[in-house]
């Protein structure tokens, strides 16, 4: 197995290395796994896997989870089907960790590029680690202890029918996060919020607030400056998909981006995604 960095900050392409042999080989395994907390995101071309091979590859890392919106092929529960091609709109084009809006997120996810566009759709990945680090010391002091909610109904449900809305957020409820989470294996410190993030819980304190003025603006000022960090290309990776590609991301410490400008060619991509823990 032959690993090369693609940026300084997140990324590595791995070669020489089949995923279906890794999902049985438990050494070889390891080795992805490792190589995949250092670079947080790794890719690999040319995988001849079938669906089996990348389901039996995702559970290495543990269970898989299903969604509530998305389809998933019904022979290999936890596979989820993201197939573009009959609609401009996509859910994918904000910097988001995946299922942020649940009490334990994912883990990380495997994703496999069935059929892309010759020009566009990449994706892009972001050391949230990094962002964290080269914050500010006086606001990493401020948001240390600071929580935030998350929804899926601002994203998935802006475009259902009003009782299909209210019936997801019924079915899955905000839930709250610490604002800087620590990583349960590396111990890394990673800032938590993205695009499924509502809003702070815990900001209304007599630190913060002197006058009324200071409550909605301030909070949202603060919190669309850390959502901004994932912006930051020196921390980033974007990934030109082929057929064939597979991507693995930890899901903890990073953040993604699918890029929508691929209109009206077809993607179609299938994602095993691992349940995770709850955040600390």
């Amino acid at each position: 197995m032959k690993i090369k960095q693609v940026t300084p900050a997140i990324g590595a392409e791995v070669s020489e290395v089949h995923l279906g042999e890794a999902a049985r080989n438990p050494e070889l395994f390891a080795q992805v796994r490792s190589a995949l907390l250092k670079h947080k995101v790794l890719f690999f071309r040319n995988q001849d896997i079938t669906r089996a091979d990348h389901v039996a590859f995702a559970s290495c890392f543990g269970k898989l989870e299903d969604h509530p919106v998305v389809n998933s092929d019904p022979k290999h529960p936890g596979l989820v089907l993201i197939y573009r091609s009959d609609s401009r709109h996509s859910y994918e084009n904000s910097y988001h960790s995946d299922g942020l809006w649940r009490q334990s997120p994912a883990m990380g996810a495997v994703l496999r590029c069935i059929e892309c566009p010759e020009i566009g759709g990449d994706t892009i990945w972001v050391n949230m680690v990094q962002a964290y680090e080269e914050l500010p010391e006086e606001i990493k002091q401020k948001i240390l202890k600071l929580r935030a909610k998350a929804s899926i109904e601002p994203s998935f449900g802006a475009v259902m029918p009003e009782e299909a809305r209210r019936k997801l957020d019924r079915d899955n409820p905000p839930v709250e996060h610490p604002v800087v989470r620590t990583h349960p294996e590396t111990g890394e410190k990673i800032l938590y919020v993205g695009g499924f993030t509502t809003h702070f819980v815990n900001y209304n304190t007599p630190e913060n607030i002197r006058h009324g003025i200071d409550k909605l603006p301030g909070a949202s000022l603060l919190l669309n400056y850390l959502t901004s960090r994932a912006t930051i290309p020196e921390y980033q990776v974007r990934w030109s998909w082929q057929p064939g590609d597979v991507a693995v991301w930890d899901n903890r410490s990073t953040q993604h981006y699918a890029v929508n400008d691929y209109w009206p060619a077809p993607r179609k991509m299938e994602r095993a995604g691992i349940v995770g823990d709850v955040p600390y």
